[in-house]
Order: C-alpha cells, then structure tokens, then sequence
C-alpha cells in the first residue's frame, strides 16, 4: 500500500499526510510541481521529526509517475468528489497506490482517466469536501483493514482504553 499526492499545494496537509506515512509504515509519492518547497517552516512543522521515517519518491511530473506506476504494475486507486463508488464498497489489494488530488483544484481530467477507480468518501449534501489529510487517513485506515497490513508496533499500557 502507498499514497501519491498530485501535486500538493498545501504544505501543513503534505506534512500531516507524510507523518500518517510515517507511523502506518507506507511509502508516500509527491508528484511535482508542489506549491511549496520541502524547506517551507508549515510543511516541516506538520511533518515533525517524522520526515525522517517515512519513504518519499519524489516523481518531477505526471508522465514520470504514471511510468513508473505502469513498470511496477501498481493499480491507482483515486479518491475524488466526483468518484461513482463508495471508498467503503471498494476491495482494495496491498498494491494499491492510494491517490489524492490538489487541494484547490483536485486532478486532470488527464490524471482521472488514467485511475484504474475512482471513489468517493461520502458526506453530507451540500458540502464540498473533507480535509485531504482527512480523506488520506480515513482512506488509508481502510485500504490496511482489508489487507491485513498492519504495522506490528507496540500499544502502551497507558494508550489502552
């Protein structure tokens, strides 16, 4: 399982979702350009000392990624308002490449026809839509139930409810 953000904007998000990345052991892609550089103070805040954990692939745009994608023979799974089936109603696979789109403007059409799904996360009418680091982790929590891959990490006593 991996995410890939197309081409980021806000940076507190990016950081937000690398640090998911991070701790659920999942490598993460940014497909460029981002709205930010890697040195922006709201990206490495969000992101916290957790950067250094996580497995970043940087792809220098849309055609690289998808060669790359297509080489690995990953499948790309979208998640986008405009997606006709339901993120819960979805059988995911532990190859699945977990995409999210630009926060101000979503994906291409381009980018939409290449995913081999498109999905939603369903809301209440008349609202537009979540957070993406939101969408990311509610995604994500998911996509790892169904595939079983878990990280094998330690809860504390204290943690414990």
């Amino acid at each position: 399982m991996q995410i890939a953000l197309f081409q980021p904007d806000i940076p507190q998000n990016t950081g937000t979702i690398l640090r998911l990345c991070a701790c659920l052991d999942v490598a993460a892609h940014i497909i460029e350009p981002a709205g930010f550089p890697t040195s922006d103070r709201h990206f490495r805040r969000a992101g916290m000392d957790y950067l250094d954990h996580v497995a970043i692939t940087r792809h220098d745009s849309w055609s690289k990624f998808e060669q790359w994608r297509n080489e690995a023979g990953f499948r790309l799974v979208l998640f986008t308002t405009r997606g006709a089936d339901s993120y819960l109603d979805f059988r995911y696979g532990r190859d699945d490449v977990l995409l999210f789109g630009r926060e101000s403007a979503g994906v291409t059409d381009e980018v939409a026809c290449s995913a081999d799904a498109r999905l939603a996360i369903p809301i209440r009418p008349g609202l537009r839509s979540l957070n993406v680091a939101i969408a990311a982790a509610m995604a994500l929590g998911e996509a790892l139930r169904q595939t079983g891959s878990t990280v094998e990490g330690e809860i504390r006593s204290e943690e414990r409810l």
